[in-house]
């Protein structure tokens, strides 16, 4: 049941990011581009020092496939077979075919955040926090982003905070399948390892790099410091 809340409040992430646009007319954009950089450092340390390592003793040389096939998914769903997306708010008027696909994308995505969530309690309720805390980290973002692509695609604010009520649902749904299908169990930290390391490397980072001063990059650092000393203190 423990493990099942943090996956609520997982979700809750991408509401929470929605009303944040919803309910101000403008995001900051500075304040954005630090929290992306610090969810960056996060993502990145949980993935390469707690799922890979994980699923790689578990699954053995054959998990490489399988975090492989996670990194190019969601590639193929977020930027392939969408145009135009990007973790911040969305400025310019987009068409809805545009909007639907990049919720699409996204819908895959989360379910695989779940997966995640629950992938992670099975092997040990560290690991498990660990991996909650990145997940929730983009989820603000992620439901920022959905609901900017929305309103800018001509639709209203309730329907923005419904798309990313979707993006919730979706990660719960995940959550719920890992604990009822083997093999999703089996190869879930191999899958989540693929999507945590593209969302941190390739989604979150090329949000701030480039940016004047070193302001972004300290938060950088300073968040996959704080993810190895949340391992350290967690015993993980």
């Amino acid at each position: 049941m423990t493990a099942f809340l943090f996956a609520v409040l997982a979700a809750a992430g991408n509401i929470a990011g929605a009303a944040a646009v919803t309910a101000r007319p403008r995001w900051s954009p500075r304040s954005l581009e630090l929290l992306l950089a610090f969810a960056a450092g996060f993502l990145l340390v949980v993935s390469l020092t707690g799922l890979l390592p994980e699923a790689v003793e578990r699954g053995g040389r054959d998990a490489a496939l399988i975090v492989l096939v996670g990194f190019l998914l969601v590639h193929l769903t977020q930027h392939a077979l969408v145009g135009h997306f990007h973790f911040g708010e969305e400025t310019h008027q987009v068409s809805r075919q545009v909007s639907a696909s990049a919720l699409a994308g996204l819908l895959l995505h989360t379910i695989v955040d779940g997966v995640a969530i629950a992938s992670a309690f099975q092997v040990e309720a560290e690991l498990g926090m660990l991996v909650f805390g990145a997940v929730f980290l983009h989820k603000v973002p992620e439901g920022l982003a959905i609901a900017s692509l929305w309103i800018a695609s001509g639709r209203s604010r309730a329907s923005a905070l419904g798309a990313a009520g979707a993006l919730g649902v979706a990660t719960v749904l995940g959550f719920v399948l890992t604990t009822v299908v083997d093999p999703l169990a089996e190869l879930g930290l191999a899958l989540s390892a693929g999507v945590t390391l593209y969302v941190g490397a390739s989604n979150l980072i090329p949000e701030f790099q480039g940016k004047a001063g070193w302001t972004h990059n300290l938060v950088f650092f300073v968040a996959c410091g704080v993810a190895l000393a949340l391992r350290a203190m967690l015993g993980h």
